[in-house]
């Protein structure tokens, strides 16, 4: 198998679009342009990359950044072994070279010295200097670099440069309008339909205390948690505490004001 086929995307992944995000996004992959994902944790991001990457048949290779996350870890480093030095390519310059969907999710989250070895591969230079090999690596002409981060829950010291965000296109992302969502949870978890529409309203009133004792609302993400729960046959309050409640939050009284919220949606 080679590099390319390793990382291709072999089956379809499940993802409902919301608007014209999957036509805009083939016409700036068909220019090559790079793309930048904003929007809240759990909302879809990833799936669309991954769906995106799937429908145009091209490899996608994924960085989770964090803060420890070096320039190295990226385009690559030398390695010992018993016959001496080797050079270990990163997952940026794999995708670089064999022509890969590059996606870095939760780019604010790597150090800003480590995010501007990005810059030569976003415009028209197309290519990455690998200062300690001394090799500039040209992109392969399908190569493409896409990033996500959560403007929403960033502090001022968590935000990429006007100089790294003019680079890109941009699509903003938020949790579906509430029968989408609730379709969405019951074709992933294949739990009933009013069910999922009942687990959507005790996503939206957690939602609505973001900024009002909550940093985060409950993302898409964790409701089908709880509709999965359902599924194995853990009580509808049950699973809702489990997988919706108590991983956002461990204030008491925000607790309180959303079990209540479930009590009074199931009853």
């Amino acid at each position: 198998m080679s590099n390319r086929e390793q990382f291709l995307v072999k089956a379809e992944p499940f993802y409902q679009a919301q608007g014209r995000e999957v036509e805009l996004y083939a016409a700036a992959y068909a220019a090559r342009l790079p793309v930048m994902v904003k929007g809240p944790t759990g909302c879809g991001k990833s799936r669309f990359v991954e769906y995106m990457a799937w429908k145009l048949g091209k490899p996608l290779v994924s960085v989770a950044c964090n803060e420890d996350m070096t320039a190295s870890d990226l385009v690559g480093r030398y390695l010992l072994d018993a016959g001496g030095t080797r050079w270990l390519d990163g997952p940026l310059t794999t995708a670089a070279r064999i022509g890969a969907i590059c996606y870095l999710d939760e780019i604010v989250e790597a150090r800003q010295d480590t995010t501007v070895v990005i810059h030569p591969l976003t415009d028209h230079r197309r290519n990455l200097p690998l200062d300690k090999k001394g090799e500039v690596v040209e992109a392969h002409p399908d190569f493409q670099l896409v990033i996500s981060y959560n403007p929403g829950y960033q502090s001022l010291m968590k935000d990429l440069k006007q100089s790294t965000k003019q680079r890109f296109t941009a699509f903003d992302f938020d949790y579906p309008e509430a029968g989408l969502e609730a379709g969405i949870v019951a074709t992933e978890t294949g739990i009933d339909a009013a069910t999922a529409g009942r687990l959507i309203q005790v996503a939206q009133a957690a939602r609505n205390l973001k900024g009002h004792g909550l940093d985060e609302g409950i993302s898409t993400r964790l409701v089908v948690y709880a509709a999965t729960l359902m599924r194995q046959g853990v009580a509808a309050g049950d699973a809702c505490r489990m997988a919706m409640v108590r991983p956002i939050t461990d204030d008491a009284d925000i607790r309180a004001t959303l079990d209540n919220a479930i009590d009074s949606v199931f009853g």
